[in-house]
């Protein structure tokens, strides 16, 4: 009996330790990220911010989950190719980072889920039907869908230079992203008798575009909300052309504000890869796209530099300085 109960028992043992191996080596989830730009600079706000969350949900990088980057580097014509790279590499959800990404995405994949970070209404962009129940494989965390932030960026940038009449918005014509934005930005000046115009290119000739603006009696740029474009890639340039010119200038990031820029108004990027996160833990826990409505930021935040105004001959009206939520002297 003894011998029997031993014998059962090593067999027993036998059957699970496979499982139980298994178990300790779990393969580990894998993540797709697609940029429209470069990679950003070691310890950006872009990257540590995603990668903390992900930590804080029980993902490690290397072990339980492997991040697949992808960068177009500024050719939006590769994002299609590095679509199909991480498709290839086996990732089971992609993060789109702004709009081109995530059209190079869906029209790639309609059963990989994509989680959209963008400025953009994926509506109007084509990729979903509804924000409350987005049915396909798209969903997200959303900045100013309806491009209603960049014309509450014009009232800010009026009420802080009281004076001007004559606006201009800095927008690529070539990206989908900044569509809603000029026809909301144009439609508030037109309210209010202003007068606005579209300035700037994807080429990033932002030397001649100042200049055309001065040429055309600008008094106060705001600068449209894309992250590759007007963060990433060409933010100290625009900065620097800014003060260059002493055009006052509203930007939607507060890192803008920080490198020397007027003035911010928009979401914090932290809590913004923060949702994005929680996004990519329920898709990999079982949920479905169509079960995680787009979410928009519930807070936004206004920065002023006050430098700047003084170095800009600006006096910023109190009550504006009251409202914000960092003013940097």
């Amino acid at each position: 009996m003894i011998g029997r109960r031993a014998a059962l028992s090593g067999l027993a043992l036998v059957l699970t330790a496979p499982r139980a191996l298994g178990q300790a080596k779990a393969r580990p989830r894998r993540l797709g990220m697609l940029w429209p730009g470069r990679r950003p600079p070691d310890g950006d706000i872009q990257i540590t911010s995603f990668a903390s969350a992900l930590h804080e949900l029980g993902y490690i990088d290397g072990q339980t989950i492997i991040i697949e980057y992808r960068f177009a580097e500024g050719e939006l014509e590769r994002l299609p190719i590095l679509t199909r790279e991480l498709l290839a590499a086996g990732v089971e959800i992609i993060v789109a980072i702004g709009a081109s990404s995530t059209l190079a995405a869906h029209a790639t994949t309609t059963t990989v889920p994509i989680v959209m970070s963008a400025s953009v209404d994926p509506v109007a962009l084509g990729v979903v039907g509804q924000l409350g129940k987005p049915i396909g494989n798209v969903t997200g965390v959303l900045i100013s869908p309806d491009g209603s932030l960049a014309a509450k960026r014009l009232w800010l940038l009026q009420e802080a230079v009281p004076k001007a009449r004559r606006f201009a918005l800095l927008a690529p014509e070539a990206d989908p992203t900044f569509n809603l934005q000029v026809r909301e930005t144009m439609a508030a000046a037109a309210a209010a008798g202003f007068t606005l115009e579209v300035a700037g290119d994807r080429r990033g000739d932002y030397q001649r575009a100042f200049e055309d603006m001065i040429a055309a009696g600008t008094e106060a740029l705001v600068v449209g909300s894309h992250s590759f474009f007007f963060l990433t890639r060409d933010r100290r340039a625009i900065i620097d052309l800014a003060a260059h010119f002493r055009l006052p200038a509203i930007y939607e990031w507060v890192e803008q504000v920080r490198d020397g820029g007027l003035m911010s108004y928009g979401a914090s990027r932290t809590e913004r890869y923060q949702r994005v996160a929680s996004y990519v833990d329920r898709l990999f826990k079982g949920a479905k796209p169509s079960d995680l409505p787009f979410e928009q930021p519930a807070v936004l935040r206004m920065t002023v530099n006050l430098k700047t105004a003084d170095a800009l001959g600006l006096r910023l009206p109190d009550t504006l300085l009251a409202r914000a939520d960092e003013v940097i002297e």
